[in-house]
Order: structure tokens, then C-alpha cells, then sequence
């Protein structure tokens, strides 16, 4: 079983208060002035419009249905007959506004609130001192709310960021070691060159000197000629032992991009058989770093799979998580630059967000 966010137990408990009070209407605690059939229906369009509002959905949508929900909120609570309980449903409107609109809205919906709990504490005919007192709470209350889920957004986008940059730290990292190797490896390879064509040159030179002389004279060429020879032997020998290192371990690269993050567990399995080129390489390190980000911005996860295997046609990606899933990704989460990468080496990618979110990626070798 997924295991919640803090965010996601806030909404719970905030759920679980909601109906908490809307109970006491059904209970006939809380008195109101209108059928409780009609109260109940507009309770549970309270409820559905504020879940939806707080949803990975397109701005319009959440603003539309949080303004459903205020609304909403300011009915229920005017169709009390007395003040009650139901004024904690504008505490919650306020302190979920923070996940559907931006700071100042919020404001205005705490300052649009208070006018409501005004308008009820009137038509109950509270005195003065009453009408101060409560009012006064309620803003507070209001503010303190809105305040921490703010707090609580913003450091988590802090993290969120914190987290994404130590990816891309680490997958840069992973990448300029295998730079540096290549670099290395095209030195010995030119020091290597320089190295054979300077001393074939002095052995063809002997050997060329030796061709025209007789006896004695042509043994002397003969014989430096075999000592390039057995020195050039030796420092081709000595220069290709300087190329044997291993090649490049794909897991550990990978494994470095995903290694130690915070509030994620990423498992990487890479078949053996698998064999990538260096630009090969580089843009599967770069895959696996952005489906990483964009688990971690987007997928509320805990856990990806990230597996790397070897089939007829070359390398076969494939990333899964336990997240929430999408069952239409959009585009500007970095899906349209995946899709791009593979498709630069004839391959291509799919998506399926039904169960999770599943990324596979083929890139012919």
C-alpha cells in the first residue's frame, strides 16, 4: 500500500472535519433553514468542487471549481439558524485555497468570508461584543491556516527543487567521469599514433639503408632496424595496457543519478548485455535523470522501478512508479523531450499512466 504525503494527510483530516460538521446538520444538532435534503446536496457539491479544485488540473478548472466551493461554503453556513459549528467550512475553504489559487485570492476569500460570518452573526442577533469576539477568531483562525498550507507548499516546492537539482548534479556528474574517460582514452589513442609512425619511419629507413649495401655495412642497418622494432613492440604493448580499462559500468552511472533521494526509493536493474555507444549512454543517463524529476514533481510516489534490458533490436527502457498514474499526460512535464531523445536514435517511447506511471523507451543498437 502507497504510503501518504503529509499534504495528503492534511486533506484527509481537513475531509474528515468537513463531515464532521455537515454531520451535525443530519443529526439535527446544528439547526438550518432549508430542507436537509437540499442542504445535504449542496454539502456534497461543497465537498466535490474542494477536492477537485486541488487536483493536478488545468488552472481554469481549479479556479472554477474552488469558486464553486466558496460559494457553496457561504450557502451552507447562511442557511444556519443559529452560528454553530458551520463556519469551520470557511476555515477550510481558506486553508485549502493555497493548493487551488494563488496567495492574494486567498486573502480575498478570507476577507469575503468574514463578510458572510458578519452577515450570519446579524441575522442570529448576536450582540456586539459577540459579534467582535467571533469574528475576530474566525479571522484568525482563518489567516493561521491559510498560513501554514502555505508553509507547508512552499517547502515542499523547496525540496521538491532541492531534490531536482541534486539529480541533475549527480547525472552531470555521472556523465563528466565518462567524459573524462573517452578524453582519455582519445589521448593514448593520438600518443599511440605519434608514437608508431615516428618509429615505423626509422625502421623503414634501416631497412631501406640495408636493401642497398652488402655485408658487414648492411648488418649494422639490419640490426638497428630490429632494435626499433623491439622497442616499438614494447611501447605499443605498454601504451595498450594503458587503454585496458573496463568499460563504462551503465548501472553505476544510472545508479548515481538515483541514489539517496529524499522520500523516494529508486531500484535500477541493468542486463548485462546490454551495449550502448558513449552518446548512446549520455542520452539514456539523461532519460533516466528526467523521468526521475519528473516522478518526484509530479507522481506523489515512493517508489520507481527502473529497468534497462536487451532485446533483438538494442536497449529497452522501462521506468514504472507507485504513484497516482495520469491517464492523459501533458505535455511540458519533459515527456515531449524524452520522446525526443529516443526518437534522435530511431527509437521511441510510450506512456501509460492507468496503473501508476509507466515509461517505455526503445533505442536501437
Amino acid at each position: 500500500m502507497r504510503r501518504l504525503s503529509l499534504d495528503q494527510w492534511s486533506g484527509l483530516v481537513m475531509l474528515a472535519v468537513s463531515i464532521w460538521v455537515g454531520g451535525t446538520v443530519l443529526t439535527g444538532t446544528t439547526r438550518v433553514t432549508i430542507p436537509s435534503g437540499w442542504w445535504l446536496a449542496l454539502f456534497v457539491v461543497f465537498l466535490a468542487t474542494l477536492l477537485i479544485s486541488t487536483d493536478e488540473r488545468p488552472c481554469k478548472v481549479r479556479h472554477t471549481m474552488f469558486a464553486v466551493s466558496v460559494v457553496s461554503s457561504w450557502a451552507l453556513v447562511l442557511t444556519a439558524s443559529d452560528v454553530g459549528l458551520l463556519p469551520i467550512l470557511l476555515v477550510i475553504t481558506a486553508a485549502v485555497s493555497v493548493y487551488a489559487v494563488p496567495p492574494p485570492m486567498g486573502l480575498t476569500v478570507i476577507g469575503l468570508n468574514t463578510v458572510v460570518l458578519v452577515v450570519l452573526l446579524m441575522l442570529a442577533e448576536a450582540s456586539p461584543t459577540e459579534l467582535m469576539t467571533i469574528v475576530g477568531f474566525y479571522i484568525a483562525i482563518q489567516l493561521a491556516t491559510m498560513l501554514s498550507s502555505l508553509t507547508l507548499v512552499r517547502e515542499q516546492q523547496m525540496r521538491r527543487d532541492l531534490t531536482t537539482a541534486h539529480i541533475d548534479l549527480r547525472a552531470a556528474s555521472a556523465l563528466l567521469s565518462e567524459s573524462a574517460r573517452t578524453a582519455e582514452r582519445l589521448r593514448i589513442s593520438r600518443e599511440l599514433h605519434d608514437l608508431i609512425g615516428h618509429q615505423l619511419t626509422v625502421l623503414t629507413l634501416e631497412l631501406e639503408a640495408a636493401r642497398h649495401r652488402e655485408g658487414e655495412r648492411a648488418r649494422e642497418h639490419v640490426d638497428r632496424a630490429d632494435r626499433v622494432a623491439r622497442d616499438l613492440l614494447a611501447d605499443v604493448r605498454a601504451t595498450v595496457g594503458e587503454l585496458r580499462v573496463e568499460p563504462s559500468d551503465l548501472t553505476d552511472l544510472l545508479r548515481q543519478v538515483g541514489r539517496d533521494l529524499p522520500g523516494l526509493e529508486v531500484s535500477i536493474d541493468v542486463d548485462p548485455a546490454v551495449r550502448l555507444d558513449e552518446a548512446q549512454t549520455a542520452a539514456l543517463v539523461r532519460s533516466v535523470q528526467e523521468i526521475v524529476t519528473n516522478t518526484i514533481r509530479h507522481a506523489e510516489a515512493r517508489e520507481l522501478w527502473i529497468e534497462v534490458s536487451a532485446d533483438a533490436t538494442g536497449a529497452v527502457l522501462t521506468a514504472v512508479d507507485d504513484g497516482k498514474g495520469h491517464s492523459g499526460p501533458m505535455e511540458g512535464n519533459g515527456l515531449r523531450g524524452l520522446g525526443e531523445r529516443f526518437a534522435a536514435f530511431g527509437g521511441d517511447v510510450a506512456f501509460d499512466g492507468s496503473d501508476g506511471f509507466k515509461v517505455t523507451a526503445r533505442m536501437p543498437t
